[in-house]
C-alpha cells in the first residue's frame, strides 16, 4: 500500500503509473496522463500544490472500465450509497467507486477523494482542486472538439466561469440525447449562476 507524503510524491506518481497501465485500457491510460498534465499546470496557475492535483488527475478514471456487474459488487461489498439515477446509469458510479479506491489504496486525502468523487456529475461542495479536476477531465490535450481551445484559455482566466461554461453544454448535450440529469450537476450550476449573479 503506498503511503502519500510530500518526500516521495513524485516516486508514487510513478507507481501509480505503473499499476493504471496495467489495469486501463491504452485509451483511458493516456487519458489519465493528460488529465494529470492538465491538472499540475492549473494548480500551478491558481497556487494550489501541483503533485496533490497531477496525483489526483491520474488516479481519477480508476474505475472507469469496470462492468456494470462488477460496479455493483463494488458498491455493495464497500456499502457505497447510491441513488436511482446512479442505479440506472451505471457509468456515473465509476467517481464513487473511484474516490472510494483511492482513499483506501493510496490514502488520497478527503479534498483529493472529494475531486474523483465529483468529477463527473459536479458537486455544489466543490473546491478548487475538485473544480480543477472536472475542468482538466473536459479539456486535457487529448480533448478535440469545437469549444476545447476556447475552454483551455477561460479555465486560466476563471475557474467557475469554466465549469458554468461546462456544466451549460453538457446539460443541453444530455437533453438533446434524452439523458437523465443528475441533481448534483443542476445544483452545482445554480449555485454557480445564484454566485456570479
Amino acid at each position: 500500500m503506498l503511503k502519500i507524503t510530500h518526500q516521495d510524491k513524485m516516486e508514487t506518481i510513478q507507481n501509480i503509473q505503473e499499476e493504471l497501465q496495467n489495469i486501463l485500457s491504452p485509451k483511458r491510460y493516456i487519458h489519465s496522463i493528460g488529465v494529470m498534465k492538465m491538472a499540475q499546470k492549473l494548480a500551478k496557475h491558481y497556487c494550489l500544490d501541483e503533485q496533490t492535483a497531477a496525483l489526483t488527475g491520474l488516479v481519477h478514471d480508476i474505475a472507469k472500465e469496470l462492468t456494470k456487474e462488477q460496479s455493483m459488487e463494488y458498491i455493495q461489498q464497500n456499502h457505497i450509497e447510491i441513488d436511482q439515477i446512479e442505479k440506472y446509469n451505471h457509468k456515473l458510479l465509476h467517481a464513487k467507486i473511484g474516490a472510494h479506491m483511492a482513499k483506501q489504496k493510496y490514502q488520497f486525502n478527503e479534498s483529493m477523494e472529494k475531486a474523483i468523487r465529483y468529477h463527473t456529475t459536479a458537486s455544489v461542495h466543490m473546491d478548487k482542486l475538485a473544480k480543477i479536476i472536472y475542468i482538466a477531465d473536459k479539456i486535457e490535450e487529448n480533448r478535440n472538439y469545437e469549444q476545447v481551445e476556447n475552454l483551455r484559455q477561460l479555465a486560466l482566466e476563471d475557474l467557475d466561469k469554466t465549469m458554468l461554461t461546462i456544466l451549460d453544454f453538457t446539460t443541453k448535450e444530455n437533453i438533446d440525447k434524452g439523458k437523465l440529469l443528475h441533481p448534483d450537476g443542476i445544483n452545482a450550476r445554480n449555485a454557480l449562476l445564484l454566485k456570479n449573479n
